[in-house]
């Protein structure tokens, strides 16, 4: 009652401003409801209105209550209904928020004493101020709330039915405006939401539009020249009505949004929702609104000058939104793609299509026969009823032998006997359970393909739609629950079986089928003839002609796993039945035997509708029988002498690789060989080479057929059996660059990144195509262009059964010209396919867009990753060559991920070769790096139910981590290219910072970084130079005596050994050696080919004396000189060295007859040999100009083979060596033992360069000494009592496999480990936790504690991210 009080009462000015304080109060949480409800009743308890008058306007109020059922509060004013709209938000956040949560208010105004033609004309200024708000970007748009945007539009247009005005918004002006209306207070009593006097103004009438609209006009002309005169009271101004107040608020609304620098809406604005509000058409006029000038006066959020005396707090809210709003916490977590990523910019010399835009080709007209049926239904009673014995089916077991003959006169007895027990035994007479129209599910296994195609006809005899699905063995299927949701959505109660599907099926303990996940409630009905009841003598199911009625669903599965109904009319499939009996030359009593699928696709339509429609005798071949004899359908095709044969290409592979010479084998009888996954571009290795074994066994070239289909569209196109043998098929050979750009471009055979593509025939009789650009507008591509093949014709899909914005997509497609002009008024259908119509109207397709993978803007398709990686040597590594290629998202663009089964006899070492082939393979032929490649354990990985991988399952449990592989290869760095920008921070923490405990204070999430080094401080003296060269000289000056390397030999004692002085000698010597023999100057690349040992240290100092530039190269072995000088032979020039520095017995090696063999000797650049010096010393040792100069080379070849050079810089290199020194603690009476390959990453470093710059001794162990004593490293190790020591993965597994059995002796030599606080292996490929952790269990007994055994690891361009440190790992970059 206390809001009707509000009505007709005069407040005076502070009570009423004292009332709007407390609503802010209550809409910032300060105080409880209950609280504001008794302060507010206090305040207004001695205002009590009076009962209003006859002649007052009638009074609407509209609340728009909570979401959880909480009543709105209303303010009124008057004669002023106020609708006071408030988002959820406010109230369920206002303990967070309540600073920026202000209030909404809408005003109805109602004036019923004026005839409506009188009544003042209204502009929605409030409506056009939203919708610009939410044009100007999209960050409203992302925060609108849908629910209050419905409830303000019922809200609106329930007023409107009432004849009121359209609504405006209101001025919570109690807010700013303490004491009386100043000089500037508009004459519009309306349009404050508590002013006083407006009973008064009621009781007076209300002035006329032209009236309001002078006063107004006066009034802004007052405001604009800054005019002192002032109204006394606005009681007493008469002269301002409702139209003067809607005008003022159109007028103010305007001026809101053009006046940049008015500060924000108090009233109608939240920092995070704005409610959209669709208004009723009215007066759209704007105005230009004047800018106020004076200085004193403050402007609201409206735009409404009032005075500048208000209340502290007012004052503090209003400061508080005037300045820069922090993003919403959301906005912390969401990356913006142009500011953080680096955008790659698009090739400019991409081939672009050339050719002229094609035109649609239209296939051969549809034939018109006079015997065939007017529907399928009507078939099959003409053979059920002429031809009842005649074979319809024949399935086989899993011996090959008949199990079961199904004749037309069975089909048509059984049929009709399911369709009878489906309408009339499932429920009740009153209350049927299936009616016609009503959807059915079809659950069959594919092994009993009979009792699923008398089902299936039973629901045509019915009118029942059937929805063939799989089998559910288990209730965790794969994709299982997705056919639930499908069909729940179509409305599925009824489930079709078979007694032995049904014993089958996962029972509960009390012998009920339970429930899957995801699958509505089902009765599942057996349609064994046993269990049906006879219909009645006088009972005949209706049979018409087809119709635009739905005759079946098909499933089709999506690239994310979600499953779709594809519905099929009745006059669709007889049209496309009737297609395919033109396009095969179907006969009656042909015999056709079916290797597919017979509930969906190619073997559905050929193997269950198309043979009743022409009398056909189908042999299914079930896929239990293949896995066990792959021959089994070339077998039934000599055995019947088959006219056709549906198969698929892995069905012909298998047959190929079952295959021994049989010499009963005759396929002279098949006229046409159907080739399902004719589409698969692949498919066409299969057919050459099945056609290539069995033409001597009488198989024709012009009998295989390949066809290409989709569920949309049915068949698309299938070629067609000739009798002229000399007319080659349609094949191309296409630039497999050009396809990633979509743009057709012939190449030649012999190259290796081409694409060599067969024709699948013509388009379809009846049907239409076309090939639209794949994304945006459905343009018709060019004559050299890769597009999306669109079919327009009766005999395709019509829609996704309850999706119809995916329907409109797909089902009702208009292609256009250039100029934009539709090429047909009927729609097309998107086939999903990729390819183009060739010469001759030959269709070719060379992907599916399901399996498109863009790639950094370029196109790659699943099926040429997956034929790629089976090329590799498939049957030693990949169980049954089951390989699944998917792409997951990573910084805004998608990359390629493999997963594979691994062959149970495959070791890791083999596998990882075969993925490092792969890799190379992918990289060499598609030009693109692959993210990660897993090898699985076999038969790991989820299934479809017939037997291939289930993709998007797989891609699940790679997005989750609960892949479980057993081996990964991840290679990011070639495939991620558009790494960060580095990441900014913003100058003032944000909410998102608070919230997680200031972990996050810029817009991308924390980094982790190791230990500044310029800001620890230590006695470490070589920090006083830039350069190594500077380091060396300084030793060699403090320490001459200190040795910095012992080399060991392979029976553990010392070969040779350097002290600072020595290395500093001989590295002058060298320098003499290049700058008098080699004649080289300054930054000349030399190549070091030298063995692991102490020259390779002394030439690379030499090096940097002399101020050239040094490449460390590993040298050819002298057993295998014809692989390895290659690889020498390349990182020479690829570093364009001007010399090469090596022993006397690698020079001689070099210039040997073997390696003149393998490379030209005569291009090497002049051999120096270091064996022989100079003794003299050189003038000066060269210092460089800046730390930022070269100084040297880090060549490396990868896993994928390609070889890859790193410059280092002089302060990078300085700046490595010290991380290491730091985070290894390494101090010159410190001794570390080395047994790591010295010539690219940290090997590199940690044999060369770490001693001099820190001062401690290295004891090197070559790791090829370890080959005829593996115990060498270990012993050196111990005899030395190292605590720190560096090794690779080979020497582990050296050390691993050559003393698994000799611990024993070992220990027994004296050999303890126990002194070793770390042990880190370099990794320089992948982690190999198996070995390290053998390798800790194997030594355990000998001392090793197995938490001193760690890895390091890197990349190119950081060698070494992490080290171990005191069991802990620490990072730094």
């Amino acid at each position: 009652m206390a809001d009707r009080g509000l009505e007709g009462m005069a407040l005076p000015l502070e009570v009423r401003a004292r009332l709007a304080e407390l609503e802010l109060e209550l809409s910032e949480g300060d105080i409880t409801q209950k609280g504001y409800e008794k302060k507010r009743s206090k305040l207004i308890g001695a205002y009590l209105p009076q009962p209003p008058t006859a002649n007052g306007a009638a009074v609407v109020r509209c609340r728009l209550q909570h979401s959880e059922g909480a009543p709105g509060r209303a303010l009124h004013s008057g004669n002023i209904g106020v609708c006071d709209i408030r988002e959820a938000a406010v109230r369920e956040r206002a303990a967070s928020t309540a600073g920026n949560r202000p209030l909404f208010y809408f005003r109805f105004g109602v004036d019923q004493a004026l005839p409506p033609e009188r009544r003042a004309p209204v502009t929605p200024a409030s409506s056009t101020r939203y919708h610009r708000r939410r044009s100007s970007g999209s960050r409203d748009e992302r925060y609108r709330s849908d629910v209050h945007t419905e409830a303000v539009q019922a809200a609106l247009a329930k007023h409107k039915e009432r004849k009121m005005a359209v609504p405006m918004p209101s001025k919570r002006r109690s807010l700013v405006v303490q004491t009386s209306m100043d000089a500037y207070t508009p004459p519009d009593t309306s349009s404050g939401s508590e002013d006083e006097g407006s009973v008064q103004g009621d009781s007076q009438g209300t002035p006329t539009s032209s009236q309001g609209s002078i006063n107004m006009e006066h009034w802004i002309s007052q405001a604009i020249h800054g005019s002192t005169t002032s109204t006394t009271s606005s009681s007493s101004t008469q002269s301002g009505g409702s139209g003067a107040a809607h005008r003022l608020a159109d007028v103010m609304a305007q001026t809101h949004i053009e006046n940049h620098s008015a500060p924000p809406d108090v009233t109608t604005y939240t920092s995070e929702h704005s409610i959209q509000v669709e208004r009723p058409q009215g007066s759209t006029t704007s105005r230009t609104a004047p800018k106020y000038g004076n200085a004193e006066l403050m402007e609201t959020g409206d735009g409404v000058p009032v005075s500048s005396r208000v209340s502290a707090k007012i004052q503090q809210l209003v400061n508080t939104l005037k300045r820069p709003k922090r993003p919403p916490l959301r906005e912390f977590f969401v990356d913006d793609f142009e500011e953080l990523l680096e955008v790659q910019q698009p090739d400019p010399n991409q081939p672009k299509p050339e050719g002229a835009q094609m035109l649609a080709v239209r296939g051969e007209q549809l034939g018109v026969v006079t015997n065939w049926p007017p529907s399928l239904e009507a078939a099959l009673q003409r053979w059920g009823t002429i031809s009842p014995k005649a074979p319809c089916l024949t399935t086989m077991d899993t011996n090959g032998k008949p199990l079961y003959i199904l004749t037309y006169g069975k089909l048509w007895t059984r049929s009709m006997k399911v369709a009878y027990n489906i309408l009339h035994k499932l429920g009740t007479k009153q209350e049927p359970m299936v009616r016609p129209g009503d959807r059915v599910a079809l659950v069959f296994p594919n092994n009993d393909p009979a009792a699923s195609m008398v089902a299936f006809y039973g629901c045509l005899l019915a009118e029942v739609v059937p929805v063939p699905i799989e089998v559910p063995l288990t209730r965790k299927d794969a994709g299982s629950q997705q056919i639930g949701f499908l069909l729940g959505s179509c409305g599925v109660t009824v489930a079709l079986t078979s007694d032995a599907c049904h014993k089958g099926l996962p029972k509960s303990p009390t012998g009920e089928i339970p429930q899957f996940k995801g699958w509505p409630k089902l009765l599942w009905f057996v349609t064994e003839s046993k269990h049906l009841s006879k219909p009645p003598r006088d009972w005949f199911p209706h049979i018409k002609d087809a119709n635009n009625d739905t005759a079946y669903i098909e499933y089709k599965t999506c690239k994310d796993g979600s499953v779709l109904g594809v519905t099929v009319t009745r006059i669709a499939l007889l049209t496309h039945c009737q297609a395919l009996t033109q396009a095969c030359g179907y006969t009656e009593a042909e015999t056709i035997v079916n290797v597919l699928d017979f509930k969906k696709d190619v073997g559905l339509w050929h193997g269950i509708l198309t043979s009743v429609m022409n009398m056909m005798h189908v042999i299914s071949i079930p896929y239990a029988l293949m896995k066990v004899n792959p021959l089994s359908w070339i077998q039934k095709v000599c055995q019947y002498k088959a006219k056709v044969a549906c198969v698929k290409s892995r069905d012909m592979h298998w047959a190929l690789v079952a295959h021994r010479d049989q010499r009963d084998i005759n396929l002279s009888s098949l006229r046409m060989l159907i080739v399902a996954d004719g589409a698969n571009p692949w498919s066409i290795s299969s057919c050459d080479a099945f056609l290539n074994v069995f033409q001597s066994k009488g198989l024709r070239q012009e009998v295989i057929c390949p066809c290409a289909s989709s569920p949309e569209a049915l068949t698309v196109a299938i070629r067609r059996p000739t009798d002229d043998s000399n007319q080659p098929p349609g094949r191309g050979v296409l630039s497999m660059h050009g396809l990633t750009y979509g743009v057709i471009r012939v190449d030649s055979e012999e190259k290796l990144s081409v694409l060599t593509v067969q024709d699948v025939g013509l388009v379809m009789p009846g049907a239409i195509m076309c090939s639209v650009k794949p994304d945006g507008v459905p343009q018709l591509c060019r004559t050299d262009e890769i597009g999306e093949l669109c079919v327009c014709a009766i005999a395709t899909g019509t829609s996704y059964y309850g999706l119809s914005g995916m329907t409109k997509n797909t089902f009702e497609v208009f292609p256009v010209t250039s100029s934009g002009a539709p090429v047909s008024e009927y729609p097309f259908v998107r086939t999903g396919l990729l390819g183009f119509v060739g010469p001759g109207g030959l269709v070719f397709v060379v992907g599916k867009m399901d399996g498109l993978m863009v790639v950094s803007g370029r196109r790659h398709n699943a099926d040429d990753i997956v034929a790629t990686a089976l090329a590799v040597e498939p049957m030693k590594f990949v169980y049954r060559g089951r390989i699944a290629v998917f792409s997951v998202t990573v910084l805004h663009d998608e990359r390629i991920v493999i997963v594979a089964e691994q062959r149970p006899d495959s070791t890791e070492e083999d596998s990882f070769q075969w993925m490092s082939r792969v890799l190379q393979a992918i990289d060499s032929i598609h030009q693109v790096g692959v993210y990660c490649l897993a090898l699985v354990p076999a038969n790991t990985l989820p299934k479809t139910p017939l037997g291939g991988i289930h993709l998007s399952e797989t891609k699940q449990l790679f997005l989750e981590g609960s892949l479980h592989p057993c081996n990964v290869l991840m290679c990011p760095h070639t495939c991620v290219t558009n790494l960060p920008k580095p990441r900014q921070k913003q100058p003032e923490i944000g909410p998102a910072s608070v919230m997680v405990g200031n972990l996050v204070s810029g817009k991308r999430i924390a980094q982790a970084s190791g230990r500044d080094l310029g800001q620890i401080e230590d006695n470490d003296q070589a920090r006083k130079f830039l350069f190594l060269s500077e380091v060396l000289q300084w030793r060699a000056q403090t320490t001459p005596d200190h040795v910095l390397y012992t080399l060991l030999n392979c029976r553990g004692t010392i070969a040779s050994s350097l002290t600072c002085v020595q290395l500093h000698k001989r590295a002058e010597k060298i320098a003499v050696m290049l700058m008098e023999r080699g004649h080289l100057q300054d930054g000349d690349h030399v190549a070091l080919v030298y063995p692991p040992g102490i020259d390779l240290i002394a030439a690379f100092y030499g090096c940097l004396y002399a101020g050239c530039v040094p490449i460390t190269v590993r040298p050819p072995h002298p057993q295998n000189i014809a692989t390895t000088l290659p690889t020498v032979k390349m990182i020479v020039e690829v570093s364009r060295s001007a010399c090469l520095m090596t022993t006397q017995l690698i020079c001689k090696l070099l210039r040997s007859r073997e390696a003149a063999a393998a490379v030209d000797v005569r291009a090497w650049p002049p051999i120096l040999d270091t064996d022989d010096l100079p003794k003299k010393r050189p003038a000066q040792i060269y210092k460089p100009s800046n730390p930022d100069t070269l100084a040297y080379l880090d060549f490396s070849v990868s896993t994928t083979g390609m070889l890859a050079g790193v410059k280092m810089c002089h302060a990078a290199t300085s700046a490595f060596c010290r991380s290491i020194k730091l985070q290894c603690e390494l101090y010159p009476s410190r001794e570390v033992a080395i047994c790591l390959d010295p010539y690219c990453g940290l090997g590199f470093v940690l044999w060369c360069l770490c001693s001099v710059y820190s001062g401690h001794q290295s004891i090197l162990i070559p790791p090829s000494e370890l080959e005829t004593n593996p115990a060498l490293w270990l012993l050196a190790v111990s005899q030395y009592k190292v605590r720190d020591t560096f090794c690779s993965y080979s020497v582990m597994e050296l050390c691993t496999k050559g003393l698994g059995s000799q611990t024993e002796s070992l220990k027994a030599r004296g050999l303890d480990l126990s002194r070793v606080r770390t042990c880190v292996v370099v990794a320089e490929e992948r982690p190999r936790i198996a070995l390290t952790q053998s390798f800790s269990k194997l030594f355990k007994d000998l001392g090793l504690h197995p938490r001193a055994v760690s890895t390091s690891f890197g990349c190119r361009v950081n060698l070494a991210i992490c080290l171990q440190r005191l069991s802990q790992t620490h990072c730094f970059v």
